[in-house]
């Protein structure tokens, strides 16, 4: 058996799932995961996810239009669960024929997740601890993500590394695939033999050349360390905003006041602690739009994983690819 044999083996239920050739799937990182990136990492074989984010329903028709114009291979959408037209948002991927659906940000509906599996789709839930997973198994999703503190954007606190060990072992019901400080193909493979269907990738991609990112927003990227990557502070256990794991600026700083501001309208009954947490999500769109779109990337956010020290330039992504399948198939010989 050839090493890259091995590898596929090891895919094997991950690419059934996905129907691609490598289950190595493309992490949904808001203004970054639009139709150029995810439909070249769905024709690289690997599966492009794009991320909805804070878009409206027509905005997303029209970016998955735009996606189906470059590929015919498939891919996903990720939509988050606090989105006040989540409901709109299935409806269009489904009229749209998308076949796997993301649902980040929590305990998802059970309606959308009902509505998703009448539609013909498959659900994908993302899970922090082993009885989260369980409760999403026994909900009827399709497979499981576990990310780690070590990804890029919102995180949760446990590494990925321990994720695993709780996980695994436990969920045999449903795929698994593993995200969170992946940068290299031998990481991947090590979590292959310890059960997982496949990865999810997200901060490795940033810097390929299908990327729309500006090119300063790739260049801090590239300068970059692990140790730059630092997650925001809750200042208000009250108000349990979600980390954020970005480049340290000036951004990332004025979090903070964010944080501060909301909690002093939650707390005078201007607003409610739901439409809060949607106003957070709302300021790292528009922050992180600053940075990606307009290279503003001293006050916008700079979200990156704890990988981004392993980005070394800005290359083509067939070529961050065969990377990776060759370090994993060194690994595995």
């Amino acid at each position: 058996m050839t090493d890259r044999t091995k590898l596929l083996a090891l895919m094997e239920r991950g690419c059934a799932f996905l129907g691609c050739d490598l289950a190595i799937l493309g992490g949904a990182m808001s203004w970054l995961s639009e139709s150029n990136l995810v439909s070249a990492i769905s024709n690289s074989g690997c599966f492009g996810v794009i991320a909805c984010g804070a878009m409206s329903p027509d905005m997303l028709n029209e970016m998955i239009l735009e996606t189906q114009s470059k590929t015919i291979k498939p891919f996903g959408v990720n939509l988050i669960t606090m989105h006040p037209d989540l409901d709109d948002l299935v409806e269009v991927c489904i009229r749209n024929r998308v076949g796997h659906i993301f649902l980040a940000g929590g305990l998802p509906p059970m309606g959308a997740v009902s509505a998703i599996k009448a539609g013909g789709a498959k659900v994908i839930c993302f899970t922090p601890t082993l009885a989260f997973a369980k409760r999403l198994v026994r909900s009827g999703v399709d497979a499981l993500v576990i990310e780690g503190v070590e990804a890029g954007g919102h995180i949760g606190a446990v590494a990925t590394s321990v994720l695993v060990q709780e996980i695994i072992p436990h969920i045999s019901e449903v795929p698994i695939f593993v995200a969170g400080g992946i940068g290299r193909g031998e990481m991947i493979a090590a979590y292959l033999q310890q059960g997982a269907s496949g990865a999810q990738l997200g901060t490795r991609f940033v810097c390929a050349k299908e990327s729309i990112a500006h090119p300063d927003f790739k260049k801090a990227f590239i300068q970059a360390s692990a140790r730059d990557a630092i997650s925001s502070v809750q200042i208000d256990p009250r108000f349990p905003v979600i980390p954020v794991r970005a480049l340290k600026n000036k951004g990332s700083e004025r979090f903070a006041e964010v944080q501060r501001q909301i909690i002093d309208r939650v707390d005078k009954g201007e607003m409610d602690l739901a439409t809060g947490r949607l106003e957070v999500e709302q300021y790292w769109a528009g922050a992180l739009r600053r940075a990606v779109i307009d290279g503003d990337v001293v006050n916008g956010s700079l979200m990156a994983g704890q990988s981004v020290g392993m980005v070394k330039q800005e290359e083509p992504l067939l070529e961050i690819i065969d990377s990776l399948v060759k370090e994993a198939c060194d690994y595995l010989n």
